[in-house]
């Protein structure tokens, strides 16, 4: 039961053995082989019918350190620092409008940061298809199967992706393709 949304997500987990549940959010969190498979089970499913996507977005995280309190052999607590690899993850939020509940966060992990692919969930939901293009314009993620992915807010020329956490503004604004007053 996800403690966030009050929603049995044991018929999901036991279908999809590679499925994880983040701790403190209770996303379910899929490797992209299998994402569109679990929104469509999330989809048609009886017990489930989430039949509304209603939002998609990236997240970045850079590589990092964390710090975790353990308790060791001997019975004591320490502190132990645990590195986490850069990855991204596109977050997809689901509702069920015929049974009115939800949210049930999906998120697709992608380890790859360097070339970032996603399986694209549009086929399954219309309303993903914008929303994806937004993300891979400002993420750079690249959704497989999507029928028309290209920049949605960033013009064709633009080389980088102003959303991930190591962007780097340019010092000039020559790079625009509009003039400045």
């Amino acid at each position: 039961m996800s403690e966030e949304t009050g929603i049995d997500l044991s018929p999901v987990l036991e279908k999809f053995h590679d499925l994880e549940v983040e701790e403190g959010s209770g996303a379910l969190i899929a490797s992209p082989a299998i994402a569109s498979q679990v929104a469509e089970f999330l989809r048609d499913d009886p017990s489930y019918r989430l039949d509304y996507l209603s939002n998609v977005t990236g997240v970045d995280y850079l590589a990092t350190v964390r710090k975790e309190k353990k308790v060791n052999e001997e019975g004591k607590t320490e502190i132990v620092q645990i590195e986490e690899p850069p990855r991204m993850d596109v977050v997809y939020h689901f509702y069920s409008m015929s049974e009115k509940h939800g949210p049930v966060t999906l998120k697709q992990r992608i380890d790859d940061r360097d070339h970032p692919v996603a399986t694209s969930l549009t086929p399954l939901f219309r309303s993903a298809e914008l929303q994806e293009r937004e993300v891979y314009d400002l993420f750079g993620i690249h959704f497989e199967g999507h029928p028309d992915l290209r920049r949605i807010l960033m013009w064709e020329e633009f080389e980088d992706f102003p959303m991930r956490r190591d962007y780097a503004e340019p010092d000039d604004y020559e790079y625009e393709p509009t003039p400045h007053g």
